[in-house]
């Protein structure tokens, strides 16, 4: 009896026991909530002031803890400078490029240890999760006194006596609404992005970080993706759209899916523009160990190698267009490499079946649209570059590439520019295989009022050198059967045909073969063209090219001779007259233009 009593009598001690230790672990949980919520909200708070030198405040409403499993849920969050502070800086010089504020309803962390934070100042979080956030970024104009030395700590420094360790293993930002605004320039421009993801791995700040140089902002990888962005032009002549982007940190690629530069209705855009309008689509833009960290700060766009994959790219060439007054070495690819405000390294840019047209109107003859069509551009361009040192080492820039000329025939290109030469040199050649000249019909009607009622090309063969004054070379096109038409536009019909003008050109002027029937040696023709200035870099291509054709077909100089053939004293000879009539033609050109100019004034 008494063994039983005292069997009973303990059980309700430890019963009683058990209950107070309840009572307590509660009391001591629900005050570890309360206490660790009021101190880690201070010390976050405090934290954010001295890494960002009092510039930034961080506030909540909430912040809901629960120490069992480590999570914990901050509610209407802002990140926001302090305007007394950022207009100080301002005033004295020192203030940041850019200020941002964020604005989060809801934060959540999992996998934290409270009482690490509490007990070692060490932050160790699995995931922190923000759902919708807002970011607003602003861009100051940094027009300013001469900026104070800048603190050189970093951020571990400044936050070390707060905290000794911050590490987050992962951190999901999605449905980002992201605003920039941009002060620096005359007219405030600001520019939206919404449906953003970022998705950052392996946060960690701490002794062994601050100077890692693989990270970026102390993550070891961050993911960024942009989904259906739609923009438009300031002067609404465009809209811009991009189907999805993605950038990895760790990997330093960015990936463009979908992008499209439409260009108002072809009626439309004419009604309120007098320039050329552009169109472009690409199915994909690839860059490989992309510098963002130069592109973010505005300095320089580096990359190793590009790739446009797959698309379309238009010209239209405007009736309307002004009177060009300035000197059109400005349309030269090494005159605009030269003048970008921006850093450009580019090793290699690779383009993949990318199809090119130029369409131009002709409203002084034909009264018809032209389109000269490139399909499957493929190609190579190596050496894009406006950095002084790299181009000391190699000055030269290459562009290999390769087409169907209208669809039909295959042409290959290379082109050379010497991007820190003073006289813009550069170099072309290429080869054009077999082509019915019929197949071009659709571009030289409209264009040149001439239709090919006969004729093949059997090779076109040219090398050309230049600069922004000269360009001379040779110019080879075999050819049989050659028979034209010589047209005038008609209402009706579309084009009437010059019947006495076609049997002169064809019986006395154009010659049918290259070379003639009989012979193994073709004509080629010696070419010089000295550029007016009003004339752009496409145009000097097509007119010097031009008369290397005009020549191996009877219209102008083109003598028989054996490649690679020295020049003989007559040709030397023949060649010094070419030049002078070259320039003969280039003051016709200018007088031309003088009188345009005149006929500009007088009408205004």
């Amino acid at each position: 009896m008494t063994a039983w009593v005292f069997k009973n009598r303990w059980r309700k001690t430890a019963a009683i026991g058990v209950a107070i230790l309840t009572v307590i672990l509660i009391a001591v949980v629900l005050f570890l909530n309360s206490f660790l919520s009021g101190t880690l909200s201070a010390k976050f708070k405090e934290a954010v002031l001295k890494g960002t030198d009092s510039l930034y405040r961080v506030n909540f409403s909430k912040l809901d803890l629960n120490v069992f499993n480590g999570s914990a849920v901050l509610h209407d969050i802002t990140f926001t400078p302090d305007t007394a502070i950022s207009h100080r800086l301002q005033q004295s010089g020192n203030a940041p490029g850019h200020l941002l504020e964020l604005k989060v309803k809801r934060l959540e962390v999992s996998g934290a240890h409270p009482l690490d934070i509490w007990l070692h100042k060490k932050i160790e979080v699995a995931l922190i999760d923000l759902h919708n956030p807002e970011i607003y970024i602003s861009k100051n104009d940094d027009k300013h006194q001469p900026k104070k030395p800048a603190d050189k700590r970093t951020l571990y420094q400044k936050i070390s006596a707060s905290f000794n360790l911050i590490h987050v293993g992962d951190i999901r930002l999605d449905g980002i609404s992201f605003t920039y605004r941009d002060k620096s320039g005359p007219r405030p421009s600001v520019h939206v992005l919404k449906e953003v993801d970022i998705h950052a791995t392996s946060l960690l700040i701490d002794s062994t970080t601050q100077a890692d140089t693989s990270r970026t902002l102390y993550c070891r990888d961050i993911v960024a993706r942009l989904k259906h962005y739609t923009g438009k032009s300031a002067n609404g002549l465009y809209t811009y759209k991009i189907n999805s982007m993605k950038l990895s940190t760790k990997t330093s690629r960015l990936d463009i899916a979908g992008v499209d530069v439409q260009p108002l209705a072809l009626s439309e855009y004419l009604a309120k523009s007098r320039t050329d309008r552009f169109g472009l689509h690409l199915d994909a833009i690839i860059l490989h160990h992309f510098n963002y960290r130069n592109y973010s700060r505005g300095k320089s766009l580096d990359v190793a190698r590009m790739v446009l994959n797959r698309g379309e790219f238009s010209i239209f060439s405007n009736p309307n267009g002004p009177l060009k007054t300035t000197d059109r070495l400005v349309t030269f690819p090494n005159w605009a490499i030269r003048r970008l405000k921006m850093g450009l390294q580019i090793d290699t840019l690779d383009i993949k079946n990318l199809d090119v047209n130029y369409s131009e109107f002709k409203k002084n003859k034909s009264h018809k649209t032209g389109t000269v069509k490139f399909n499957a551009v493929t190609g190579r361009f190596l050496n894009l570059t406006n950095k002084t040192a790299l181009l000391q080492k190699q000055p030269l820039a290459t562009v290999n590439l390769s087409t169907l000329f209208m669809g039909k025939g295959r042409l290959n290109l290379s082109f050379g520019f010497n991007l820190a030469d003073a006289g813009y040199s550069y170099s072309y050649k290429g080869h054009l295989g077999g082509v019915n000249l019929a197949d071009v019909n659709t571009a030289v009607m409209p264009l040149g009022l001439v239709r090919f009622t006969s004729g093949r090309v059997t090779g076109l063969d040219f090398n050309i050198h230049g600069n922004q004054h000269l360009s001379t070379g040779k110019v080879t096109l075999l050819y049989n059967n050659l028979k034209v038409d010589v047209l005038k536009p008609d209402d009706q019909k579309g084009y009437a045909t010059k019947d006495i003008k076609s049997l002169l050109v064809n019986t006395l002027i154009l010659k049918s073969d290259n070379p003639d029937n009989g012979k193994t040696i073709p004509r080629v023709a010696d070419v010089a063209f000295i550029r007016p200035k009003n004339f752009p870099y496409f145009k000097t291509i097509w007119l010097t090219l031009l008369g290397g054709l005009k020549g191996c077909a009877g219209i102008g100089k083109a003598d028989e001779k054996a490649k690679n053939k020295p020049l003989t004293q007559n040709e030397q000879k023949e060649k010094a007259e070419a030049l002078k009539k070259a320039q003969e033609k280039k003051d016709k050109e200018d007088q031309k233009f003088k009188e345009k100019l005149k006929g500009k004034e007088k009408s205004s």
